[in-house]
């Protein structure tokens, strides 16, 4: 692992979590489909496995630094893996992979059921989940190769 390797995906990370917390923070002003709270399923799912409640502020929290860091150090390490000639492509391919993972495992786990379907708003839980992933991943991976075309990237 070099120093450049870390920053640049710490950077990359933080700026695709910042993208994604906007269009959250748009999304809730607009009052876009009000009855998708993924962050509150996935409290009261953690408030089940810890045994009592969790802030929301706290939940967010971790949310956001496991996106500026743990994830922005994974699509670091896959960067030169990934299909694609540009930052772009590459993160979109990231995101792609991360909504499915998202819909098909962590959605189910926390009671919204494959894509969110259990809560009856149809696909659109799901559609905005894909735009919310491609956020991330599309600003994180546009970062990353503007950092990258600013010396070696791993």
């Amino acid at each position: 692992m070099t120093w450049e390797w870390l920053w640049k995906s710490t950077i990359s990370g933080l700026s695709g979590s910042t993208a994604s917390t906007a269009l959250m923070y748009l999304k809730a002003k607009a009052g876009i489909l009000p009855s998708f709270q993924p962050y509150e399923n996935f409290q009261i799912a953690a408030a089940y496995l810890i045994g009592h409640a969790v802030h929301p502020k706290v939940l967010w929290l971790i949310s956001f630094f496991n996106g500026s860091t743990a994830v922005g150090l994974v699509f670091g390490y896959l960067y030169r893996y990934l299909p694609g000639d540009s930052g772009v492509s590459k993160g979109m391919i990231f995101g792609l992979c991360g909504w499915l993972v998202m819909n098909l495992l962590a959605f189910p786990l926390v009671g919204l059921g494959p894509f969110a379907t259990a809560i009856g708003l149809g696909f659109q839980p799901a559609a905005f989940s894909l735009a919310m992933l491609s956020t991330y991943s599309v600003v994180m991976g546009l970062i990353y190769g503007v950092l990258g075309r600013s010396g070696k990237s791993r």
